[in-house]
């Protein structure tokens, strides 16, 4: 029996991923007098006069929500939010087990990006941070920019961001071992939707100087009149060289290959025509855009998937328990760059320079060294950027 066989056994067994858990006696008059009514009105008051007391008097400060259209599910493409709840439970119980927030699934039954800011923006009162999830490009940069603009608790899109902090882990601790600098080498990213285009944007934050994307029309450069909003916009800080072709012609040479594409898009050819030491993550699920066998079998040096039964797996879930854990013990009022660049260097910094190889390059998901040490980089960085509203 395989996981997805074992998975739908599982969920009709267990009926749900999370539950509410109280955390106060209602067992007695006076218990139920203090934890509701009449003593209740007095925190109430005190929040009615001082709205910043809410993250004091109640779980706000400990609550964010996973929201989703259903529109860009795991590889699953435009599903819908009900076929959405299984991701987006799943997600909840990674943010509780590893970070200890309380997240709560959100599905959204609307595509509209008005609407859905107007929902979020209107909800937000109840949260002490906001997790988008799996909401299709390009309509997840508005929705993001617009909310992370008009709200004063952290917004985050874990499709975007998330990858790309965890991509940026791993690319530190693959180039130490390949013995090259982050300013000298040649990254492909294969993808110019949301994470690809987080991603590409991130690295270069990093000192990435030389950054070729690709999407399914080709190679992403400037003048091109395929290329949407968003694309536009990233194409201004990659392909330097205005180079124009396929994904073949681009690999040539390239020290770096990052796929947040689709299945079997890259053959060996294209893996022997890269530069000694290649480095290749290849995160397309379920299927990579490269069997990892395949890849090394045509050279390359290091192969990370977003799998768990491969080595290197490349997963966000090494990012958004800790970074939010951070974000909220400090109550940003944001994620910015250098919080983001905080949790990357974290999550690297769990792989001691002695326990570095091919094959293990990031810890592994499960491992709570890692979240607690993404929520300190987080924290630390939130204070010392002046985003945090306590220390």
């Amino acid at each position: 029996m395989n996981y997805r066989e074992q998975s739908l056994i599982k969920h009709k067994q267990w009926k749900g991923k999370i539950e509410t858990v109280v955390r106060v006696p209602v067992d007695s008059r006076e218990a139920l007098s203090i934890a509701y009514t009449p003593g209740v009105a007095e925190p109430c008051m005190a929040i009615h006069n001082d709205v910043e007391k809410s993250f004091e008097l109640t779980r706000r400060w400990n609550t964010v929500p996973v929201i989703t259209d259903g529109t860009a599910v795991l590889g699953l493409g435009d599903i819908g939010p009900e076929a959405g709840m299984p991701v987006m439970e799943g997600k909840c119980a990674l943010f509780k087990a590893f970070g200890g927030v309380d997240a709560y699934p959100i599905c959204l039954n609307t595509k509209d990006t008005e609407d859905i800011i107007k929902t979020i923006k209107i909800m937000a009162g109840s949260f002490g941070g906001i997790n988008l999830e799996d909401i299709s490009a390009p309509r997840c940069f508005e929705i993001e920019t617009r909310l992370k603009e008009e709200l004063d608790i952290p917004v985050f899109h874990d499709d975007q961001h998330g990858t790309a902090i965890v991509t940026a882990a791993a690319l530190l601790n693959a180039l130490k071992l390949a013995g090259k600098k982050i300013e000298d080498v040649k990254v492909v990213v294969n993808g110019a939707g949301a994470a690809g285009i987080a991603i590409s944007r991130f690295l270069i934050s990093f000192g990435v100087t030389n950054l070729v994307i690709c999407d399914l029309k080709g190679v992403v450069c400037e003048g091109e009149e395929w290329l949407n909003p968003a694309q536009k916009e990233i194409a201004k800080i990659t392909n330097k060289g205005h180079i124009k072709g396929k994904l073949a012609d681009v690999m040539k040479g390239a020290d770096v290959f990052v796929g947040v594409s689709g299945p079997h898009c890259v053959s060996k050819e294209m893996v022997a025509s890269m530069a000694a030491k290649s480095i290749l993550f290849t995160c397309a699920n379920p299927v990579p855009e490269i069997e990892p066998e395949d890849a090394k079998a045509a050279g390359a040096f290091i192969v990370g998937t977003g799998s768990s039964e491969h080595p290197n797996q490349i997963n966000n879930v090494l990012v958004f328990p800790g970074l939010f854990r951070g974000a909220l013990d400090v109550r940003a009022s944001t994620v910015n760059t250098e919080m983001m660049m905080a949790a990357a260097r974290g999550i690297a910094s769990c792989v001691g320079e002695n326990e570095l190889s091919a094959d293990y390059i990031l810890p592994y998901a499960y491992d709570k060294n890692a979240h607690r040490a993404v929520a300190k980089a987080v924290a630390e960085a939130a204070v010392q950027t002046g985003v945090a509203k306590i220390k």
